[in-house]
C-alpha cells in the first residue's frame, strides 16, 4: 500500500511536466498547495480533464512497468476510507485549543451556549452517520488510467462511520471528543460526550466480534483515539444526572407558566426565559435518545437473545425521541434566524456552523497523500440512517429463536431484502452463533439432527465426534455467518465455500459406507450388541440428502444474488436461468427424497411394515415445499427457452459482447459451480444441446409459464398463514401469467416481425425476468 501511494505521488509530479500520449495540449497545474516543509502539490486537475476528453472508455494510458493489476491497484490512493489527505488547520489538538477553536466555557452568554452545546450534538450525530470526501480525481464508472491514477472529472465519494469511514475523521473531528477531562465543568458536554466515546466502542465491539468488518472496510483501529473505557455504570448515571437536571428545570418552566409556585432554588439553564422550554425539550430529546440508544445496544449484545425483547423497548423509545428531535427543529431554525440569518450548514437542526470541529485535525494519524476536504451530510439524512437502522434492529428483536436451521436460514435471507447496514448485520450474526451453538443455546449437532428429520434421541450418539459430522457443524456456522455479510462478499463467500460442502459429502458418504460395510459382516446372533451402529446407519442415511439439499441450496443462492448485484447481462439470462432451472431441479429432488425418508421414519414407529407399505403406494403426497419449488423450475425453464428462441431468431438487442465468447461467459459466470460439480454432468455442451433447436413454433414454451402459474396457485392454501411465502407465490403467478401473454403475442404477431421489440423487466419479481412485447 505505502508502495502504491509513492507511485501516486511521483504520479502528480509527472503530471506536472508533460503528457505521456502524445495527443492534445495540457496547460501546466495553475497552482502549488504548501503542506509541509519537505513537499508540494501540484494541481493536475486540468491535465486530467483533459486526458479524460481524448480517451475513449476503454483505453489506457500507462508507463513503464505499469500493468493494469497495478491500475486497479491504484484505486485505492484515492479511496476516502483510506486516504483521508494532508491539508491541515491545526497540527495538534492543543494548537487549536491555544487558538480557541474549542473552548470551555462555549460562551460567557448563557443562552448561546446552551444552543451551542445542541449545534455540537447535533453535527455530533451527522459526523457518526454521514461523511462525504470530495474529490477530482476519481470516477469509478470509468476506464480511464493515467500514468499511476486513475482519472475522472466528477465525482464525489458518499460514505459513513459505519458504513466504512475512518472514525478519526468523522465522529472524532470533535475536539471535545479528544480531551474530555477539559469538558468535566461542563455537564451536558461532558456527559453527551463520555455516551458517544461508550457508543461508538460498543459498535467497534460487535463489528470487531462478528468478524465482517473487512467487507466494508469498517475502521476498527482506533488510532490511539480516546474510545470509552469507564463502563456504562458510570457513563449512564452522569447521563442520568443531567436528565434529570434537564427535567426539573422544564417541570419549573411549566408550572412557572401556569403561575405555580417554583422553588428558587432552580437555576435556568440560560437567560431567556420565554426560551427555557423550548430548549430544555430540544436538549431533553437529544440526551434520551443516546440514554436508549446506548441502552439498546447493551441489551442486544446479552448472551443467548435475553436482552431481545428490553431491546424493543428502547428501540420504541429512541424512535419516540428522534420525533421529538425533529420537531424541535422549528424552535431551533427560529432562533437561529434571529441570531446568525442565513448561515447554515443543514448538519444542525438550527442550522448553524458548530463549535469545536476539526475534520483534518487527525490526518496525520494515517500515511500522507494528496489534500482533500470531508464535508458533513444533512443532519436530516443522519436522523434518516438512524430510523433505518433501528428498524433493522427491531426486525432482529423480533425474530422468535426458532431452534429450526430452516427458519433461521429464511429470517437471514429475508432479512437482507431490506439491505440491512453493517451494524444492523453484524449483530444478528452475533446472536445466531455464540460459542459454536445456534443462539448460543442449541449445539450445531442437535440443529442437523433436527434439520435432517431424524429423531430427537439420536442428540446424544457418539457419531457427533465423527470428525465429519464435526466438518459439517462449521461448515453450518459458517454458511449463517455468511448469510449476513452484504451481497457482494456473500456471493464470493457462498461461491467459494461450494467445494467444502461437496468435498464433505463426499467424506460422510464414505464414512457411511465403511460403517455399514462393518456392521454387515456382523452375524445375525450379535446384532442386537450393535444397535447404535445401525443407528449410525440410519443417521448417515437422512444426513446424506440433506446435505445435498443445502449444497444445492447455497448453489441456488449464489445464482440469484448475481441479479442483485447486477452482474447478468440480457444475454447472460438464457444461461442463467438454465443454470438455475438445473439447479434448482436437483434442490428439488434432493428436499423431496429427505421429506420423503423423514416421513418414512415417523411412520415406521406407529405402523406395521405391510400397512407402512400401502400407505406409501397410495397416500403419499408431494410436500408443498417441493410443489413450489416445482413452480419456480417450470418458470425458469421457461425463461430459458424463450430466451434462447430470441437468440436464435436474432431478437435480442444489444447483441453480444464482441470480447467474449458464449463459452467464455458461461465458464466466468459458473466457474464456481463447475469446480464442485454442481449439478452433475452439466457443461457448457449440454447448455448449447438444450437450447440450440429452441424456437416459438411449439406449444412448449407457454406450456412452462401455464404450469408454473397453475403449481403456484395450487400451493397456495398450504402456505395461507405465512405472509412472506404468500407474496412470493403472487409474485411468481404475475411473472408467468404475463410471459404467457407475452408469448402468446409474439406467436399471433410472428417472432421475425421487424417492428417487433422486446424486453425484459424485473418489476414483478426480483430475479424472474418478464418479457415486454412493444411494436417500434
Amino acid at each position: 500500500m505505502s508502495d502504491t501511494k509513492f507511485q501516486a505521488s511521483e504520479a502528480f509530479a509527472m503530471a506536472s511536466n508533460d503528457r505521456t500520449d502524445g495527443n492534445a495540449t495540457v496547460p501546466p497545474p495553475r497552482s502549488a498547495i504548501h503542506s509541509g516543509d519537505n513537499s508540494v502539490w501540484a494541481d493536475a486537475s486540468p491535465l486530467l480533464h483533459a486526458a479524460c476528453q481524448d480517451l475513449k472508455e476503454g483505453e489506457l494510458i500507462h508507463g513503464d512497468n505499469f500493468n493494469l493489476y497495478a491500475a486497479m491497484s491504484a484505486l485505492e490512493i484515492m479511496d476516502p476510507k483510506m486516504d483521508s489527505g494532508i491539508a491541515c488547520k491545526y497540527y495538534s489538538l492543543e494548537e487549536a485549543i491555544e487558538d480557541g477553536a474549542a473552548p470551555i466555557p462555549i460562551s460567557v452568554d448563557k443562552t448561546t451556549d446552551v444552543r451551542c452545546t445542541i449545534d455540537i450534538m447535533d453535527h455530533l450525530l451527522a459526523c457518526e452517520v454521514f461523511s462525504i470526501c470530495c474529490l477530482a480525481l476519481l470516477n469509478l464508472s470509468k476506464n480511464y488510467i493515467f500514468s499511476h491514477l486513475y482519472l475522472s472529472c466528477h465525482l464525489t465519494w458518499q460514505a459513513t462511520w459505519h458504513k466504512g469511514h475512518s472514525l478519526a475523521q468523522t465522529v472524532y473531528s470533535c475536539l471535545y471528543l479528544l480531551q474530555t477531562e477539559r469538558t468535566s465543568s461542563h455537564a451536558l458536554l461532558h456527559s453527551y460526550c463520555k455516551v458517544i466515546q461508550e457508543t461508538c466502542k460498543e459498535v467497534l465491539s460487535v463489528v470487531s466480534d462478528a468478524r465482517t468488518h473487512e467487507e466494508e472496510d469498517l475502521f476498527t483501529m482506533s488510532y490511539g483515539l480516546p474510545l470509552g473505557g469507564n463502563g456504562d455504570e458510570k457513563c449512564l448515571s452522569m447521563l442520568n444526572a443531567v436528565e434529570e437536571t434537564v427535567s426539573r428545570q422544564l417541570r419549573a418552566c411549566k408550572a412557572s407558566s401556569s403561575k405555580k409556585r417554583v422553588s428558587e432554588d432552580i437555576e435556568p439553564l440560560q437567560n431567556n426565559p420565554d426560551l427555557e422550554e423550548g430548549y430544555c425539550k430540544a436538549l431533553l430529546c437529544r440526551l434520551r435518545f443516546r440514554k436508549h440508544f446506548y441502552h439498546l445496544l447493551i441489551s442486544m449484545r446479552r448472551p443467548q437473545g435475553r436482552g431481545l425483547e428490553l431491546g424493543r423497548k428502547h428501540i420504541a423509545s429512541c424512535i419516540a425521541e428522534i420525533d421529538s428531535i425533529r420537531k424541535s427543529s422549528m424552535f431551533l431554525r427560529a432562533r437561529a434566524q434571529e441570531i446568525s440569518g442565513q448561515n447554515r450548514s443543514n448538519t444542525t437542526a438550527s442550522g448553524n456552523q458548530p463549535i469545536g470541529f476539526d475534520a483534518s485535525i487527525n490526518c496525520r494519524l494515517a500515511a500522507p497523500t494528496p489534500p482533500r476536504a470531508i464535508e458533513i451530510l444533512s443532519w436530516e439524512k443522519a436522523l434518516d440512517y438512524f430510523v433505518k437502522l433501528l428498524q433493522d434492529l427491531d426486525h432482529i428483536c423480533s425474530y422468535t429463536l426458532d431452534p429450526s436451521l430452516e427458519a433461521a436460514l429464511l429470517f437471514v435471507v429475508n432479512f437482507q431484502k431490506s439491505q440491512p447496514d453493517l451494524v444492523s448485520r453484524a449483530h444478528l450474526q452475533i446472536l445466531l452463533v455464540q460459542g459454536g451453538k445456534l443462539y448460543g443455546r442449541e449445539p450445531i449437532f442437535s440443529v442437523v439432527i433436527r434439520a435432517a428429520g431424524l429423531p430427537e434421541f439420536t442428540k446424544s450418539h457418539v457419531i457427533q465426534e465423527n470428525e465429519f459430522m464435526v466438518q459439517l457443524g462449521q461448515l453450518v456456522i459458517n454458511l449463517l455467518k455468511i448469510l449476513c455479510t452484504n451481497a457482494a462478499w456473500q456471493r464470493r463467500k457462498l461461491g467459494k465455500m461450494l467445494q467444502d460442502w461437496r468435498v464433505t459429502y463426499v467424506q460422510l458418504e464414505l464414512a457411511f459406507e465403511k460403517e455399514f460395510g462393518e456392521t454387515s459382516n456382523i452375524s445375525d446372533n450379535k446384532l442386537i450388541h450393535v444397535f447404535w451402529q445401525h443407528i449410525s446407519i440410519t443417521i448417515f442415511q437422512q444426513i446424506l440428502p440433506w446435505v445435498e439439499e443445502q449444497t444445492y441450496w447455497i448453489a441456488y443462492r449464489f445464482l440469484i444474488l448475481g441479479f442483485e448485484l447486477e452482474l447478468y447481462s440480457v444475454h447472460d439470462y438464457c444461461m442463467v436461468y438454465w443454470y438455475i432451472y438445473a439447479v434448482l431441479t436437483k434442490l428439488a429432488e434432493k428436499k423431496h427424497i429427505r421429506m420423503a425418508m423423514s416421513s418414512g421414519t415417523a411412520k415406521k414407529k406407529t405402523k406395521k411394515k405391510r400397512d407402512y407399505l400401502k400407505d406409501a403406494r397410495t397416500d403419499y403426497q408431494i410436500p408443498a415445499a417441493v410443489l413450489f419449488l416445482q413452480s419456480q423450475i417450470y418458470l425458469a425453464e421457461g425463461l430459458s427457452m424463450m430466451l434462447a428462441a430470441l437468440r436464435n431468431e436474432h431478437k435480442l438487442v444489444p447483441p453480444q459482447s464482441p470480447f467474449n465468447t458464449e463459452r467464455e461467459v458461461f465458464m466466468q459466470q459458473f466457474e464456481l459451480l463447475q469446480k464442485a460439480c454442481l449439478p452433475d454432468h452439466v457443461s457448457y455442451v449440454t447448455f448449447k444441446e438444450s437450447t440450440i433447436h429452441a424456437d416459438f413454433s411449439t406449444q412448449v414454451l407457454s406450456d412452462h409459464f401455464k404450469e408454473a402459474h397453475r403449481i403456484a396457485k395450487d400451493v397456495k392454501s398450504s402456505f395461507a398463514h405465512d405472509a412472506d411465502m404468500m407474496a412470493e407465490i403472487r409474485r411468481i403467478e404475475q411473472v408467468a401469467e404475463h410471459n404467457n401473454i407475452a408469448l402468446n403475442v409474439i406467436s399471433r404477431v410472428g417472432a421475425l416481425e421487424p417492428s417487433l421489440k422486446i424486453s425484459f423487466t424485473f418489476t414483478h419479481h426480483p430475479f424472474f425476468a418478464t418479457a415486454i412485447v412493444k411494436r417500434s
